[in-house]
């Protein structure tokens, strides 16, 4: 028996949330006693690939061709299955992002499994099969049964440390099945945006509220996270005024996103918005309400004016980068 781990590659490279991945799956295979097998699919170098041995991987199944250069869900879910009933795995581990989302329940239908998405923690128990989620926008939380043989799983970012554990890879490279496979999905055009972090990748996010009052007074903002080496949102009544672009818009009708440090200036956390942004491992919020909701999922608060605040921090920071 074995734990699967999925390991998206974002144009032939990991990122940290890969790596999550790994570790958590390396973990979870001690404690079911299995063995923890990596796979990824399409065009990754041999030196990217040995980076998963050093998170408790020793075997690692790489699916490479033309065919997979282009993300396709069915064809995806296709692959996985089959390596899934090669290697005999017990728990298929995938990320909670877009690609997992739309790969997991395909999954979970066509081997019968049940489905624990987006836990945050290793199983509480191992038999019954027990996983930890968080529901209600992060409100509350979830204790899952699993009672399938087989068991899939994705995982929150920023919810599992990454923890070094050197092993000798393994590299098996297996073909792609002759017949069986169609992409459906046809790429006509690619437009990728340039000279901007984006919002998804981002581990430190600066994004402004109502509460910034102008669309003339962003230049602080935007400024300290230029410095801080950060993404930048908004809210949802920032965009639609128009005074930032849709792009940025946090929430649970924009992008949800995990970074580990959300800093949030002038807005107020309306339940929509915090439902996107809960997931932050640490959350920062300024704002001249010491009442509004923000302070309340936030670790770190500034009660005070953002136009006086945010020039502070950059002064501030600046002093420390001197030093």
């Amino acid at each position: 028996m074995s734990v699967l781990i999925f390991l998206e590659n974002w144009d032939g490279k990991f990122k940290k949330l890969s790596f999550e991945l790994a570790s958590y799956g390396s973990k979870l295979a001690e404690m079911l006693e299995n063995d923890a097998v990596a796979l990824t699919i399409g065009n990754v170098g041999p030196e990217e690939l040995s980076k998963i041995g050093k998170y408790g991987i020793s075997r690692l199944i790489h699916i490479q061709g033309p065919e997979v250069d282009t993300f396709d869900s069915q064809m995806f879910t296709l692959l996985i299955s089959q390596v899934v009933s090669r290697i005999n795995a017990s728990v298929v581990l995938l990320s909670n992002n877009n690609t997992g989302k739309a790969i997991a329940p395909r999954l979970s239908v066509r081997l019968k499994a049940g489905l624990g998405a987006g836990v945050s923690k290793l199983p509480l128990e191992i038999n019954p099969f027990i996983v930890y989620r968080k529901a209600f926008s992060g409100n509350a939380f979830a204790q899952v049964v699993l009672k399938t043989t087989v068991k899939i799983l994705t995982l929150a970012q920023n919810s599992f440390e990454v923890i070094e554990n050197e092993k000798n890879l393994v590299i098996e490279n297996i073909p792609i099945p002759a017949s069986g496979l169609e992409a459906k999905t046809k790429v006509l055009e690619v437009q990728k945006q340039t000279g901007k972090i984006l919002l998804t990748d981002a581990e430190i996010v600066v994004s402004g509220g109502r509460g910034m009052k102008s669309p003339d007074n962003w230049g602080p903002l935007v400024e300290l996270a230029g410095l801080l080496g950060a993404a930048t949102a908004c809210s949802r009544p920032v965009s639609d005024e128009g005074w930032r672009s849709h792009d940025e818009h946090t929430g649970q009708t924009g992008k949800i996103i995990s970074p580990n440090l959300y800093i949030a200036v002038g807005i107020s956390g309306a339940t929509q918005h915090l439902a996107g942004v809960s997931s932050s491992k640490y959350i920062v919020a300024i704002n001249t309400d010491k009442d509004a909701p923000i302070f309340g999922a936030a670790q770190y608060g500034i009660v005070g004016d953002a136009g006086k605040v945010l020039p502070r921090l950059v002064e501030a920071y600046q002093q420390l980068k001197a030093k």
